[in-house]
């Protein structure tokens, strides 16, 4: 049986620390001291520091001067103009993912890859309103599901890399946690030029999912359907995958136009 119980939706307790840490800055602590991180965890100072020292590491904080304590670094800059950027994605999306789910009847999503994680920008309901793990603003996994291959296989090669170097979290008994088995769906989904998936991520939820490119070679976001698995055979997700396809290349011709403006 896969082991669902350390999935997902398990609160992992370091990068909830982590959020912690960062959530401590407002406008009246722009410098973070290594003792208050420790009162605020309840840990002792040294594993403080060292939460501190990995998000320095990874350029969330940086130390202030004198030593008195740690500052906001420049990747939270970075990821501040990726939301912004995201906001603008989300107008450019919503009329055709409105455009979409009243064509299709089904709930649309629209995602993208943040660092190797995938993040959900938007969700437009249809008829068939389904219980999903997509929901706007959550961070999910990039392994499983329509919406995080269709980024994934198309995404550059190191993070496709770095994502089959580490172990790979299984959500049902359809999860492809395999590396290898994994490459090889990414190379099909490159192939036909779309991702589906039955059951990988939510129990019997078909996703199918289409990359959308602006002016770079990697994919700014993909589009997706969510629908009830048994409801869909096999023979109507082809004629559903064109209509997806149809959508991204709507919205890959606004991103472009907007990004070579």
């Amino acid at each position: 049986m896969p082991d669902t119980a350390s999935g997902y939706r398990s609160r992992n307790s370091t990068a909830d620390r982590a959020l912690d840490i960062l959530l401590l800055f407002d406008d009246d602590t722009l410098v973070l001291p290594a003792a208050r991180v420790a009162e605020h965890l309840g840990v002792s100072r040294s594993t403080a520091y060292r939460y501190l020292q990995s998000l320095t590491g990874m350029g969330f904080l940086e130390e202030n001067e004198g030593g008195s304590g740690f500052r906001l670094g420049p990747r939270v800059l970075d990821l501040a103009r990726l939301a912004r950027k995201g906001m603008g994605l989300s107008e450019l999306a919503r009329p055709i993912m409105r455009e979409l789910a009243q064509a299709s009847g089904y709930p649309v999503l629209l995602t993208r890859l943040t660092g190797t994680a995938v993040s959900c920008l938007e969700r437009q309901d249809a008829n068939q309103v389904l219980r999903l793990s997509y929901e706007r603003g959550q961070i999910l996994p990039v392994n499983a599901g329509a919406a995080a291959l269709a980024l994934l296989a198309w995404a550059p090669s190191d993070v496709i890399e770095q994502v089959l170097s580490q172990p790979l979290s299984r959500f049902t008994e359809a999860t492809v946690a395999d590396p290898e088995d994994l490459r090889a769906r990414l190379s099909a989904i490159r192939a036909q030029g779309y991702a589906a998936s039955r059951g990988e991520l939510d129990p019997d939820v078909l996703g199918i999912a289409a990359p959308v490119f602006g002016t770079g070679p990697a994919p700014v976001a993909a589009i997706s359907i969510a629908a009830l698995s048994h409801r869909v055979p096999d023979s109507e997700v082809s004629g559903l995958a064109q209509r997806v396809g149809k959508a991204a290349e709507e919205l890959s011709a606004r991103v472009t136009r907007l990004e070579s403006a």
